[in-house]
C-alpha cells in the first residue's frame, strides 16, 4: 500500500547520498524500526503506482531517490524503466559509485530485460539434430550470458547482501551455469554431456524475467514449507508399509510353476533338478496364453495353483524384468509409492494375489484406498489453506489498487479545478471589462480538457467511430427503415429464438449421427442437412445485420461468434473437393457452443473460467515452463541412450511409442508422467540408463509437477465454488425469449384443452356439487362440529410449533428422498383416522365452547373405514412423530369414552385395528427385526454364485429363505398400509423404495416358478436397495448427495457438451481408421511391407483366419467415442487408444507406426480442455452446494443427529489427555522408577529403540547370508528383552493403573506376542511360523510416533481433521460398500461365465462374490477396468464360444454382453467417483474449518488443554494452586493466545487475582483472568465467562475449598506501603544516630529520604495506572 502522502520522484544526487549517510549515522529507536516496514507495492519488480505521478522521459533509467520510507536509511536508490518497473540498487559497499559513468551505463542495460535471448536458447536446446551453425550460436549465447553477468556485477556489486549480485538466488544460478560451461569448454576433460545438462538450467531464467512467475515460485516455496510435515508423514507411512510388505512378500514373487520331469524319479532328482541351469531355463516355466512372464504361484490354498505336471518353486527372477519385488527396502518403497500414486496397480495386485493369496487384498485396500485417499486429502487440505491465505492477501491488495484507480481521475479533476480557481482569482484582480470573456474562455478550456480525457479513455481512435457512423449505420431512406423495423420484429420475436434453438439442437443431432460404415443415403441426408442449417444460420445473420445495422450487430460477442460459424460453413462448402482441407469438417463442432447464447449456466461458467485463467495465467505459464524444462532435461539425459540401447527395450531394436530420443516424445513422456502413468516408462529408463540416473529425474517430475497441477486444480475449484445458478433477472434476452415462447405455447395448449373439455367440465361440476353436499353431511354426522373445529385449531397450533422446521426444510423435501431425518423414520396416521390429537382437553373444550364450530370444514375427509384420508404435511408428520408417547397414552384414555364411543361399532373396530398396526410398525423391536431381515435377505444374495448348483443344500435353504423374506416384507407393507393409509405411505420416498423392493421379491419368486419368466430372477440384486431405507446413516448420505449433486445438473450438461464436441471431432478424425490386419499365430499386426490395405489382407492365402479387425475401443460413432474418451479420462487403456490413433493412416488402410504422430495433440487437448477444466467446474459446483447446506445446518451434512454428538465427543477426546492421572508411589525406589519411566528422556530412548528396530528391518534383503539371519535373531531377542524390561518397570510403578491406558495395553500385547513369536518357531519350526513375524510385531510399536503426547505434535495436527471426519467418512464408505455389493451381485448374474482373457482371469472374475468385489475394487480406483470391459466385449463367434459347456451348471457359452457391460461399468464409475469426490470434500472442508477457527480470535478446547498441561509442570502435586512468585513464569510458558511475554508482572498484578493463604493462586482464577484478557470485556463475553466459570466449577468437583484473604493488587499495595514505612523508619533512625555529624551529611540524608519517598510514590502511581488500564 502506498503511503498516504506519496513522495515525488527526485533524482539521486550526491547531496541525497550525504543525507542518507547522516540519517544512517543516527541510531533509530525501536518504535521507528517497527513502524518502518517495506511497502509491498514498492517491492522490486513491481510497477510504480500512478499515485506518484507521471514518469518524465528524463528520469527513465536514471538513479532516483528511494520512494519507500523503509529504505531511507538503507543507502539505496531506485531506477525505473519505460514500463515503470522498480529496480533497487545499493549506493555503497563493494561497488562503484552510483555517479560513475560505467555503473550508470550498466544500470541502463540491466533495467531493460531481453527475454528473446532466453527463448532462442530454449529453442536451440530442444533441437536434437543440431545445424552447422549450432556451435557458433552456442558460443554467441555464451558470450552474451558472460557479458550479462559482468554487467550485473558492475551494476549491483560483488556482495551477498540484499540488492547485490550474490544476494539473489537467480544470479547464483546464472553465475554457476555460466562458470561451469566455461570450465567444461576449456577443460581438457570431456564434459560435453554434463555441460548440456547444466545448460538446461538456463530455461529457468524465464522465471525472474516475469514478476508473476517469480511471485508464484515464492508462493509454491511457501506451500512447500507448510507441506514439509505432510511429506515427512508420507515418508513415515510409506516406510512402515514398505517394511510390512517386506515381511509379508519378501521372495514370494519368485515363485513360479516349474515343469516337473516325468522320467525315472531317481534320475530326475539327482541329474535333472540338481542341475542349476535347469531351473534358470525360462522354457521350463508355465506361461499363460499371450503372457510375457511366467505364471506366479503360491503355497497357500487361496493362492494360484500350478497345473498338472508343474510344481511351485522359488526360481528365476522377479516380474517386470526384476523391477517389481519386495526383496529389499528400496524396491519395496518403490512398489508402495507406485500403489500410493495408483499407477498400474492391477498388475501388482495380481502378482501378489497369485503368489501369496487373496487374503492379502486387505493390505492393498488399506494402501490404495485409505492411505492414498488420506495422503491426497492432506496435500489438498494444506494447499487449499495456503491458497485461501494468498487469495485473501491478493483481495486486500486488489481493493487498495481499486481505490488508487478510483482516486486517479478524481485527483486529475481536482488538479484541473484547482488550476481554474487560481486563474479565476488572478482574473479577478484584473480589469472588470476583460474578466467575463476570460472566464468564458477558461470554462471552454476546462470542458475541452475533460472531453480530451474522455476521448483518451476510449479504446478506438476517433476516425474509426466516424467511419463506423458513416458506413456501418444504415439509415439512408425511410423505406429501408421500415424494412429494418419489420425485420427487427421478426428476428427478435420469441418464436424466432425458439426456432433457432431447435435448429441448433437438430444440427447437433445431425453432427452426432455420423458414423462408420455409413450408407450413401445417410451420407446424402447429412450433407443436405448441413447445407440447410448453413442456409438458416446465414439468413439469421443477414436478418440481424439488417435489423441491428452492422455496427450494432458486431458489438455483440455472440453475433461475432455466429458470423464466424457462418463464414466457416460457407468456406467449407466452397472448399469441399479441395484435397487436404477435410480437417475443416472438424470445426463444425463449434456450432454446438451456440447453445450457450440461450443457456445462462454455460455463459456463467465460461465467464468464470475466462476470469480464472486470466488470474492464473502466470501459474499456467509456470507449469508449461516446468514441463518444457523437464522435457529438455530428459532429452539431454536419456535421448542418446534410448537410441544406443534400444534393443534392451524392444526385440526388433526399434524405438517404441514412448521414449525420449527427440523433444516431442520427451514432452509426451513428461506429460504422461504428470497424468499418473510413469512406472512402465521408468522400467524402460532403467534398461537404457540405469536406476540411479532415472529415479531422481522421475521423482522430480512427479513431485514438483503434481504440486503445480494440484495447486492449479484447487485454484480453479475454489474459483468455481462461487458458482450460483442464474436467476431470471440474469438471463440474456434470448433466454428470456425462449421462456416467453414456451409460456405462449403452454397458454395456447391450455386454451385449446379448456375449449375441448368445456362441456364435460360443466357436467362434472354439477355432479361434484351434489357429491360434496352429501360428503359434508356424512362427515358432520360422524363428527360433531366442535370436534372438527378443535381438530383445525389443533392443526394451527401445530403449524405454529413447527414453524421453525418449515423454514429449514426445502421444497424438494416433500416429494423426494430428501426429507429431514425425523420425517423419514415414520409416517403417522392421518389426523382424522388416528386418536392422536391435542392432549390438552381443557383447551379443546374451551375452544369448542367459543363458537369455533363456525370454521370451515375440510372437504377432503373421507369415511371412517377408508384407508385413504387427509394427508398431513410433513411438518405435521414431524410433530406427530416426535410427540411424546406418554401424551399419546393420556389422550387415548381420555378419548376412548368421548370420541371413539360415539362412532358406529365398525368404525371403532377399524380404528382399533389401525391403532394396533401403528403401534406395531412404530415399535423399536419391530424396526430392529425388519432391519435384521433386510440384512439377511441382502447377505443371502452373496451365496448365489456359479457353484450354487453344486451346493444343493444351500440352494434349497436360499429358496425357502427367499419365500420367508418375501412374506415378511409383504406383511410389513400391509401393516404400514393399514397404519398410515395409502396416501401417507406413497408420499414417502423411502416407502416407495420398499414397495419397489417387495415387487422385486414377488417377481423373482414368479421367475423361479416358470421357465419362460426365468430372466426375472436376475433382478434380485435390487433387493439390496432396501438397506437404504432401513439405516439412517445411509439415508443421510443419500440425502446429502442429492442435495449436493442435483443442483449441478446444468454444470454436468455443460461438461457433457464439451465431451460431445471432442467425440464428434474424434469421429471426423479416426472413424474407420482403427482397423488392422492381425497375424493369428503371433497376435501382432502385419508390417506395412506385407499388407498395405484391406484388400491385400483379404487376399492372403489364409484369408479365413486373418481378419481385418477393428479395435474394440474406437471412434466409429459418437457412442463408442464417448466410451473411448472415458477410458482416456480415467487413464485406463488410453495408451492403446492413443497408439492406435497415432498409427492410423486412412480408411481401409493398414496402420503404420506413428504415421500420424501429431494426433497426440488431440488427446492432450482433451485431457486439458475436456477433463481438467470440466472436472474443476463440476467439483467446484458440488463444493458450493456442500458449503451452502453446511452453513444452513451449521454442521456436516453427511452425519446423523446422534453422530453430531459423537463428533463433539471425538473432538473433545482428541484435544484432552487420554491418560488418567496416576497417584505417586510412596516408596522411594518406586518413586525413582516412576520419575524414570515418566521422564522425557526415557520416552526418547524408547522412541530411538523403535526407530533402530525399524532400521534393522530396512537393511535386510531376500538373498542375505545365514550369518545375517543369526545376527538379526539375536538383535530381535535384545529388543524383546528391552521391551520386557520397560513393561516390568511400568508394572512395578503403575500396578493396575498400567492397564487403564490403551497405549500400555497395546505395548503389553506386543511384548506377549513377541515372546510367543520368538520361541514358537523353535518348537514347531519356521515352516508354520514366519521368521519375520517377530519383526512385524515389534515394528507395530512404531505407531507410538503418532502418540498425541509422547509422539511428534506436528503429526497430531494432521491426524485431527481425518479423525474428526471419520463419522462422515464411515457413512460414505457404507454407501460405497452397498453400491459395490449391488454391482457385485449384478455382475455374478450377468458376467460369471465370460471368457477369461484381458482383465478377467482366475483371480479377478465374476464367478464368486469375493472375486466380484475384487473386480469392483479395481474399478473403484481405476485399476484396469478397461481389460474387464474388453473381456465383456467378446460377443462374436470369433472371440467366444456361445455353446461352451460350463461344468456343474446348465448355463452354456462364455460370451459377454457389450451393451450391458458398458452400462454396468460406466454407471458404476460415475456413481463411485461422485461419492469419492464428496469424501475428499468432507476432509478438505474440515481442514479449512479448523484453519478458519485458528485464525479467529477465540479460545478453543485445545487452548484450555494446553493451559492445564503447562499447569501440571508448575503444580506437580496437583494441589490446584501455585505460588504467586511462579505466576510470571507460568504466564510466559503458555501458548498463544493465553501467552503473556515478559515483563508481565505489572499486567498480572493489575488482573487483581484472588490469593489464598501462603500467597497461592488457584488455577481457575488464573484461567478466567487470562480468558477475560483475550476475549475482552463485552457484555456477551461476560455471559460466556460466567457460563464457563460455572461449568469449570461443576467439572472440578474435587476442587479444594479455599477462602481468598487478599488479591494481587491489594498485596502489591501492601508491599508498596510497607516499603514506604520501612524507608521512613530507616531515615528516622539515621537522623537519630547522626546528630553529631556535619551539616553536609544531614543535607545528603534529607535528599536520600526525599528520593526514597519519590520512588515510593512513583511505584504506587504505576500500580494504580496499570490497574486502570487493564481493568
Amino acid at each position: 500500500m502506498a503511503s498516504p502522502e506519496p513522495k515525488s520522484l527526485v533524482p539521486f544526487t550526491r547531496e541525497s547520498l550525504e543525507v542518507m549517510e547522516q540519517h544512517s549515522a543516527k541510531k533509530p529507536s525501536e518504535e521507528d524500526k517497527e513502524d518502518l516496514k517495506p511497502n509491498c507495492d514498492l517491492e522490486v519488480g513491481k510497477e510504480l503506482p500512478f499515485v506518484y505521478g507521471n514518469l518524465p522521459q528524463a528520469m527513465v533509467s536514471e538513479p532516483l531517490e528511494d520512494v519507500d520510507p523503509h529504505y531511507t536509511n538503507k543507502r539505496t536508490f531506485i531506477v525505473l524503466n519505460k514500463k515503470r518497473t522498480i529496480f533497487r540498487f545499493n549506493a555503497t559497499w563493494c561497488t562503484l559509485s552510483p555517479f560513475n559513468s560505467i555503473r550508470r551505463a550498466t544500470i541502463k542495460i540491466l533495467v531493460h530485460p531481453y527475454p528473446f535471448l532466453v527463448l532462442t536458447d530454449c529453442i536451440y536446446m530442444s533441437m536434437t539434430d543440431l545445424p552447422k551453425w549450432g556451435p557458433a550460436l552456442q558460443n554467441t549465447l555464451l558470450g552474451i550470458y558472460t557479458f550479462e553477468i559482468l554487467v550485473k556485477l558492475i551494476a549491483r556489486g560483488i556482495w551477498a547482501g540484499p540488492f547485490y549480485f550474490f544476494g539473489d538466488s537467480w544470479n547464483w544460478l546464472d553465475f554457476s551455469v555460466t562458470l561451469f560451461e566455461h570450465i567444461s569448454r576449456y577443460s581438457p576433460l570431456n564434459f560435453i554431456s554434463v555441460c548440456r545438462i547444466m545448460r538446461n538450467l538456463r530455461i529457468l531464467k524465464i522465471i525472474p524475467l516475469n514478476q508473476g512467475l517469480k511471485s508464484f515460485v515464492a508462493i509454491l516455496i511457501h506451500c512447500l514449507k507448510k507441506l514439509t510435515v505432510v511429506i515427512i508423514l508420507t515418508l513415515f507411512f510409506l516406510s512402515v508399509f514398505s517394511l510390512i510388505g517386506m515381511g509379508l512378500f519378501m521372495g514370494n514373487l519368485k515363485h513360479k510353476c516349474l515343469r516337473w520331469p516325468q522320467e525315472n524319479e531317481t534320475d530326475m532328482l539327482n541329474n535333472r533338478t540338481g542341475n542349476p541351469y535347469y531351473i534358470r531355463e525360462t522354457e521350463n516355466f508355465y506361461y499363460l496364453e499371450g503372457e510375457r512372464y511366467a505364471l506366479l504361484c503360491g503355497n497357500r490354498s487361496d493362492a494360484s495353483q500350478c497345473p498338472e505336471g508343474y510344481v511351485c518353486v522359488k526360481a528365476g527372477v522377479n516380474p517386470d524384468d526384476g523391477y517389481t519385488n519386495f526383496d529389499s527396502f528400496g524396491w519395496a518403497l518403490l512398489a508402495l509409492f507406485r500403489l500410493m500414486t495408483q499407477d498400474y496397480p492391477e498388475a501388482l495386485y495380481h502378482q501378489i494375489l497369485y503368489a501369496s493369496g487373496k487374503v492379502y487384498m486387505i493390505f492393498f485396500v488399506v494402501i490404495s484406498f485409505w492411505f492414498a485417499f488420506y495422503m491426497a486429502s492432506l496435500f489438498l487440505g494444506l494447499l487449499a489453506i495456503s491458497y485461501e491465505e494468498e487469495k485473501q492477501t491478493a483481495a486486500e491488495k486488489a481493493t487498495i489498487d481499486q481505490e488508487f484507480q478510483k482516486s486517479l481521475p478524481e485527483l486529475q479533476e481536482e488538479k484541473i479545478t484547482a488550476e481554474t480557481k487560481t486563474i479565476q482569482i488572478e482574473m479577478k484582480k484584473r480589469s472588470s471589462t476583460s474578466m467575463i470573456t476570460s472566464l468564458d474562455v477558461l470554462d471552454d478550456a476546462t470542458i475541452s480538457h475533460k472531453e480530451e480525457l474522455k476521448k483518451s479513455r476510449q479504446r478506438c481512435p476517433f476516425c474509426w467511430y466516424k467511419f463506423a457512423k458513416t458506413f456501418l449505420i444504415w439509415d439512408c431512406s425511410p423505406c429501408w427503415l421500415k424494412l429494418k423495423e419489420f425485420v427487427h420484429r421478426i428476428i427478435m420475436d420469441p418464436f424466432t429464438d425458439l426456432f433457432l434453438t431447435i435448429c441448433i439442437i437438430l444440427n447437433i443431432h445431425f453432427l452426432a449421427l455420423e458414423h462408420y460404415p455409413m450408407s450413401l443415403e445417410t451420407s446424402n441426408i447429412l450433407s443436405i442437412g448441413n447445407v440447410v442449417f448453413i442456409g438458416i444460420f446465414t439468413a439469421e445473420m443477414i436478418f440481424k445485420i439488417i435489423a441491428m445495422y452492422p455496427y450494432g450487430y458486431f458489438q455483440v460477442g455472440w453475433n461475432i461468434y455466429d458470423s464466424l460459424i457462418v463464414f466457416h460453413g460457407l468456406a467449407e462448402l466452397y472448399l469441399t473437393n479441395v484435397h487436404g482441407l477435410a480437417i475443416l469438417r472438424s470445426f463444425r463442432v463449434l456450432r454446438i457452443f451456440r447453445l450457450g447464447r440461450y443457456w445462462p449456466t454455460f455463459k456463467i461458467l465460461m465467464l468464470t473460467l475466462c476470469n480464472s485463467i486470466v488470474a492464473l495465467k502466470d501459474l499456467v505459464l509456470l507449469l508449461f515452463t516446468f514441463i518444457f524444462f523437464s522435457a529438455v532435461v530428459g532429452l539431454n539425459l536419456y535421448g542418446s541412450k534410448y537410441k544406443k540401447y534400444v534393443c534392451n527395450i524392444n526385440e526388433d531394436c526399434q524405438l517404441p511409442h514412448w521414449h525420449m530420443h527427440d523433444f516431442f516424445h520427451s514432452f509426451l513422456n513428461v506429460f504422461r508422467i504428470l497424468c499418473g502413468e510413469w512406472i512402465e516408462t521408468l522400467w524402460d529408463c532403467f534398461k537404457v540408463a540405469g536406476q540411479f540416473s532415472c529415479i531422481p529425474f522421475y521423482m522430480m517430475v512427479i513431485l514438483i509437477g503434481k504440486l503445480l497441477i494440484l495447486y492449479l486444480f484447487l485454484a480453479l475449484i475454489i474459483s468455481f465454488s462461487s458458482y450460483k445458478p442464474a436467476t431470471t433477472e440474469e438471463f440474456s434476452e434470448e433466454a428470456k425469449n425462449l421462456q416467453r415462447a414456451m409460456a405462449r405455447i403452454k397458454k395456447g395448449i391450455n386454451y385449446l384443452l379448456s375449449k375441448i373439455v368445456c362441456k364435460k367440465q360443466n357436467v362434472l361440476e354439477e355432479t361434484m356439487d351434489n357429491i360434496s353436499d352429501v360428503y359434508v353431511k356424512e362427515n358432520i354426522s360422524d363428527h360433531t362440529l366442535s370436534e372438527l373445529s378443535n381438530t383445525q385449531d389443533f392443526l394451527k397450533d401445530k403449524e405454529k410449533s413447527s414453524g421453525t422446521e418449515k423454514n429449514t426444510m426445502t421444497e424438494n423435501e416433500s416429494q423426494s428422498l430428501i426429507p429431514s431425518p425425523s420425517v423419514s423414520e415414520t409416517v403417522p396416521i392421518a389426523s382424522e383416522e388416528s386418536d392422536i390429537e391435542n392432549p390438552d382437553n381443557k383447551e379443546i373444550q374451551s375452544k369448542s365452547g367459543d363458537g369455533s364450530s363456525k370454521e370451515k370444514v375440510k372437504q377432503s375427509s373421507s369415511s371412517e373405514c377408508s384407508t385413504v384420508d387427509i394427508v398431513l404435511s410433513e411438518e405435521e408428520m414431524v410433530y406427530e412423530c416426535e410427540k411424546p408417547k406418554h401424551l399419546r397414552n393420556v389422550y387415548e384414555r381420555r378419548s376412548s369414552s368421548a370420541q371413539i364411543g360415539r362412532g358406529p361399532k365398525k368404525g371403532k373396530i377399524w380404528k382399533n385395528i389401525r391403532k394396533t398396526c401403528c403401534k406395531i410398525v412404530e415399535n423399536n423391536c419391530f424396526k430392529c427385526f425388519i432391519g435384521l431381515v433386510t440384512l439377511l435377505s441382502t447377505g443371502a444374495l452373496a451365496f448365489e454364485d456359479i457353484y450354487i448348483d453344486q451346493r444343493k443344500t444351500i440352494k434349497i435353504l436360499l429358496e425357502y429363505a427367499d419365500m420367508i423374506f418375501t412374506y415378511i416384507f409383504i406383511l410389513e407393507m400391509l401393516l404400514k398400509w393399514m397404519a398410515y393409509g395409502f396416501k401417507a405411505y406413497f408420499t414417502n420416498g423411502w416407502y416407495k423404495l420398499d414397495f419397489m423392493v417387495v415387487i422385486v421379491f414377488c417377481l423373482s419368486l414368479i421367475g423361479k416358478s416358470r421357465e419362460e419368466l426365468k430372466p426375472l430372477v436376475s433382478i434380485k440384486f435390487l433387493r439390496a436397495l432396501r438397506v437404504l431405507s432401513q439405516f439412517e446413516k445411509m439415508k443421510v448420505v443419500v440425502r446429502a448427495l442429492i442435495k449436493t449433486t442435483l443442483p449441478t445438473l446444468n454444470v454436468f450438461l455443460v461438461c457433457l457438451m464439451i465431451w460431445l464436441a471432442f467425440g464428434i471431432i474424434g469421429v471426423h478424425l479416426f472413424a474407420g481408421k482403427f482397423y488392422e490386419c492381425i497375424d493369428p499365430t503371433s497376435g501382432e499386426r502385419f508390417p506395412l511391407s506385407e499388407v498395405m490395405n484391406r484388400s491385400q489382407c483379404e487376399s492372403l492365402v489364409f484369408n479365413e483366419s486373418m481378419p481385418w479387425e477393428n479395435a474394440k475401443l474406437n471412434f466409429d460413432n459418437v457412442g463408442i467415442s464417448f466410451l473411448s474418451l472415458l477410458q482416456v479420462a480415467t487413464f485406463n487403456g488410453w495408451i492403446t487408444i492413443m497408439n492406435s490413433a497415432v498409427d492410423s493412416t486412412d480408411v481401409d488402410m493398414q496402420p503404420n507406426f506413428e504415421n500420424n504422430i501429431y494426433m497426440y495433440c488431440y488427446f492432450i487437448d482433451f485431457i486439458i480442455i475436456g477433463l481438467f477444466l470440466p472436472l474443476s467446474m463440476l467439483i467446484g459446483a458440488i463444493v458450493a452446494n456442500f458449503h451452502k447446506h453446511k452453513i444452513k445446518i451449521s454442521s456436516n451434512i453427511f452425519i446423523t443427529v446422534k453422530q453430531k454428538k459423537q463428533y463433539r465427543a471425538l473432538k473433545k477426546l482428541m484435544y484432552e489427555d487420554s491418560q488418567q492421572p496416576v497417584p505417586l508411589p510412596e516408596n522411594k525406589f518406586q518413586r525413582f522408577i516412576f520419575d524414570l519411566v515418566t521422564s522425557r528422556v526415557f520416552n526418547i530412548i524408547i522412541m530411538t529403540l523403535i526407530c533402530f528396530q525399524a532400521i534393522t528391518i530396512m537393511i535386510q534383503s531376500e538373498e542375505q547370508s545365514p550369518k545375517i539371519d543369526t545376527a538379526l535373531f539375536w538383535i530381535n531377542s535384545v529388543y524383546v528383552m528391552l521391551y520386557i524390561g520397560e513393561c516390568v518397570l511400568k508394572l512395578i510403578v503403575f500396578h493396575c493403573n498400567y492397564f487403564t491406558s490403551g497405549w500400555n495395553i497395546f505395548d503389553f500385547m506386543v511384548v506377549v506376542f513377541s515372546i510367543t513369536g520368538l520361541f514358537l518357531p523353535l518348537m514347531v519350526g519356521y515352516y508354520l511360523v514366519s521368521p519375520s513375524l517377530v519383526q512385524l510385531i515389534l515394528l507395530s510399536r512404531i505407531i507410538h510416533i503418532l502418540h498425541p503426547e509422547k509422539g511428534l505434535k506436528l503429526f497430531h495436527n494432521l491426524l485431527l481433521p481425518l479423525m474428526l471426519s471419520l463419522p462422515a467418512l464411515l457413512n460414505i464408505s457404507l454407501l460405497i460398500f452397498l453400491i459395490m455389493f449391488i454391482y457385485a451381485i449384478f455382475g455374478m448374474y450377468n458376467f460369471a461365465y465370460v471368457k477369461k482373457e484381458a482383465g478377467i482371469d482366475d483371480m479377478s472374475n465374476f464367478e464368486t462374490f469375493s472375486s466380484s468385489m475384487l473386480c469392483l475394487f479395481r474399478v473403484t480406483i481405476f485399476a484396469g477396468w478397461d481389460g474387464m470391459l474388453n473381456a465383456v466385449f467378446n460377443s462374436k463367434w470369433s472371440d467366444c464360444d456361445p455353446n461352451k459347456i460350463n461344468p456343474g451348471t446348465q448355463v452354456r457359452g462364455d460370451c459377454g454382453n457389450p451393451f450391458l457391460g458398458i452400462i454396468y461399468f460406466v454407471s458404476y464409475i460415475l456413481l463411485t467417483r461422485l461419492i469419492i469426490v464428496n469424501m475428499y470434500i468432507v476432509v478438505v472442508m474440515e481442514f479449512l474449518n479448523i484453519a478458519s477457527k485458528k485464525k479467529a480470535k477465540t479460545l478453543s478446547e485445545e487452548d484450555f488443554r494446553k493451559f492445564f498441561q503447562v499447569w501440571k509442570r508448575f503444580d506437580p502435586e496437583r494441589t490446584q494452586y501455585i505460588d504467586s512468585s511462579k505466576l510470571s513464569d507460568f504466564a510466559a510458558a503458555l501458548d498463544p493466545p493465553l501467552f503473556m511475554a515478559k515483563p508481565n508482572k505489572g499486567q498480572l498484578v493489575a488482573m487483581d487475582l484472588p490469593m489464598a493463604v501462603g500467597d497461592r493462586i488457584h488455577c481457575l482464577d488464573v484461567l478466567l483472568a487470562l480468558t477475560k484478557r483475550v476475549l475482552g470485556k463485552d457484555l456477551s463475553m461476560e455471559k460466556v465467562l460466567s457460563e464457563m466459570e460455572s461449568g469449570l466449577t461443576l467439572a472440578n468437583t474435587f476442587k479444594i475449598t479455599y477462602e481468598p484473604i487478599t488479591t494481587t493488587l491489594k498485596r502489591k499495595q501492601e508491599v508498596v506501603s510497607a516499603t514506604i514505612i520501612q524507608r521512613a523508619y530507616k531515615s528516622y533512625r539515621l537522623r537519630q544516630n547522626d546528630k553529631n555529624t556535619s551539616d553536609t551529611h544531614m543535607i545528603d540524608g534529607d535528599r536520600e529520604v526525599q528520593a526514597i519517598k519519590e520512588d515510593s510514590y512513583i511505584d504506587k502511581a504505576e500500580g494504580v495506572s496499570i490497574l486502570q488500564s487493564q481493568i
